[in-house]
């Protein structure tokens, strides 16, 4: 049985979907923004549907996930499999299976010149009081970016 707690977190940007869209899954400022959970970590794969995407630290290690659902400026939902320690993917040790699949959810609604984001994401307990201190300052970061 997985052990998940679900967090959530929004913000208004000021800035509208497409614009928003367009910054915060560009290769090069998604490395800005994600910098508040982990410096110099980056991505792996493509944004779409059905595809297999890795979420990476500098030393290649992470998160394999799978793109569930991908409907362009308005929902992403990212489906976290397991852990990735050098170069490969863990998808069956306890520690994974106690949790995986994990959902991480991206809900974007046009409020007019602006956009509403809304995260939603299931996480294994033991990471709980750091993603919800990380969250926060990925998305003023994330504001910033898609602001300027």
């Amino acid at each position: 049985m997985r052990n998940v707690k679900v967090i959530q977190h929004s913000i208004v940007i000021q800035a509208p979907v497409a614009q928003l869209w367009q910054r915060m899954f560009d290769p090069q400022l998604y490395r800005e923004w994600i910098s508040a959970f982990c410096e110099g970590s980056y991505y792996q794969g493509h944004w779409q549907q059905g595809e297999t995407i890795r979420f990476l630290d500098p030393n290649g290690n992470g998160m394999v996930a799978k793109i569930v659902e991908y409907r362009p400026l308005e929902f992403i939902s990212v489906s976290h499999l397991g852990f990735v320690y050098a170069g490969q993917d863990d998808l069956d040790s306890a520690e994974v299976t106690s949790w995986a699949p994990a959902y991480e959810n991206f809900y974007f609604t046009s409020r007019g010149d602006s956009t509403e984001l809304r995260i939603e994401q299931e996480i294994a307990p033991a990471y709980e009081e750091y993603m919800q201190q990380a969250w926060p300052n990925a998305l003023q970061k994330l504001k910033t970016l898609a602001e300027r």
